[in-house]
């Protein structure tokens, strides 16, 4: 694991459209990424031999309400456990400078629900709860 080396921050917006399309997630709009990246409360790089491989990002208000986004890691790369390094970083930050009464959350695609349990994360579909979601798009 000595190859692998991870960093606050983010990516340049080519870099994050990359990242985010060579892992299977959908690709963004270089104006929008321009716009989010900034704006990022916490985010992680991790770079093998120098290149950047994989990432997450803490979006959110700062105090009542952040969202876990964009945790990915390149397939070459996958099944090493760079994606629980990505979270780990993630959510002791998250520790270290959230309020105690801050909410969490994050969208969970397919098996990567497993990975996110590991960090306390559970499925919002219970007391009376349900996650949902809108996508925007072109048309508005």
């Amino acid at each position: 694991m000595d190859d692998y080396r991870l960093h606050t921050g983010v990516p340049s917006v080519e870099v994050f459209r990359r990242l985010r399309t060579d892992a299977g997630l959908s690709d963004k709009a270089p104006e929008a990424a321009a716009l989010a990246l900034p704006r990022t409360w916490y985010g992680v790089v991790l770079h093998h031999e120098g290149e950047p491989i994989g990432m997450g990002r803490i979006v959110g208000d700062g105090g009542t309400a952040f969202q876990i986004v964009d945790v990915c890691v390149h397939p070459a790369h996958q099944g090493r456990g760079l994606g629980k390094r990505i979270m780990a970083a993630l959510t002791e930050e998250l520790e270290r400078r959230a309020p105690a009464t801050a909410y969490v959350s994050l969208i969970a695609d397919g098996p990567a629900r497993f990975l996110y349990e590991k960090f306390g994360f559970a499925d919002t579909a219970v007391h009376d709860s349900i996650g949902m979601y809108r996508m925007m798009s072109a048309e508005h």
